[in-house]
């Protein structure tokens, strides 16, 4: 019934296939996986980029990309899961996230025999890497290979395109309550740097830090960059503009981004990353 490849010595299916996953273990399937539960938003948009999206029988809260995730049975939130409902569901893969899932529901998961492919891409390769992986455990590599190959050329043409862009000083915000922002070794500070921006707080140790709205005031950044509560909530921009005399402010250079399209470590980052490139571009014009 699970998908667990638990081969004697020496034999292996013809048609067994393993990946490796972002703890750095290896998970076998004794076939390609029919019956895929994806615990975080971001899993089931890899999974439908990497050509197995007809394969997904559970999600989570917020799963809403591709539409048709939509119409797939939710399984609870990222962070407390109903694993009856998921086991009545019979995957023969799991594909958790690493910091987002409870870790004692992941083993637990383990523990009665499912294979839990653990993901949490870090950076822009870590993307492509994921599609391949999964689209290797479903068996559509043919179509997991053409979709990281579109994320890898289109951020490649964007880096090209802005490597001799004049540097543009950049906050951005991935969270208001408490206030945090990014540093340089989270995808979205590579973003910010791929685009020709220097993030104000991109030396700090940790991938996404608190800070206090004083320290952004001392930074004084030229750009202002922000997601917010939902796809269309700029309330996190308009609390800035309290500070005319800050250079993001006098400047209206202010820009927001579908928090999807950038806080998603998924193909739609792209997409992210050519609205985020086009906002310091209009801030360089009206220097």
């Amino acid at each position: 019934m699970l998908g667990l490849a638990l081969p004697l010595p020496g034999e292996a299916r013809a048609d067994s296939r393993c990946a490796i996953d972002d703890r750095g273990r290896e998970v076998c399937l004794e076939q390609p996986a029919e019956r895929i539960a994806a615990l975080s938003p971001g899993a089931t948009e890899l999974l439908f980029a990497a050509g197995a999206g007809d394969r997904v029988v559970a999600v989570v809260a917020h799963s809403d990309y591709p539409p048709e995730a939509g119409e797939i049975p939710s399984v609870g939130n990222h962070a407390r899961l109903d694993l009856e409902a998921l086991l009545a569901l019979d995957p023969d893969l799991v594909v958790g996230w690493i910091t987002g899932n409870p870790v004692e529901q992941l083993e637990r998961l383990e523990r009665l025999g499912l294979p839990v492919f653990q993901l949490e891409p870090r950076d822009i390769a870590g993307v492509a890497g994921a599609i391949e992986r999964l689209a290797s455990l479903a068996g559509s590599e043919r179509q997991g290979r053409r979709a990281a190959l579109a994320f890898r050329e289109g951020m490649a043409e964007l880096a090209e395109r802005h490597a001799e862009a004049e540097p543009v000083s950049v906050f951005y915000q991935v969270w208001d309550s408490p206030l945090m922002t990014v540093n340089d070794a989270h995808w979205i500070g590579e973003v910010v740097r791929l685009c020709g921006g220097v993030n104000a707080f991109g030396d700090l140790d940790r991938l996404a830090p608190r800070i206090a709205e004083e320290a952004v005031l001392a930074a004084d950044p030229e750009v202002i960059l922000a997601g917010g509560m939902g796809e269309a909530n700029r309330d996190w921009l308009a609390h800035w503009s309290r500070y005319p005399e800050l250079t993001a402010v006098a400047a209206d250079n202010l820009f927001f981004v579908p928090p999807s399209l950038i806080q998603r470590p998924t193909p739609r980052l792209l997409e992210g990353a050519g609205l985020l490139c086009e906002a310091l571009e209009v801030a360089r014009g009206r220097r």
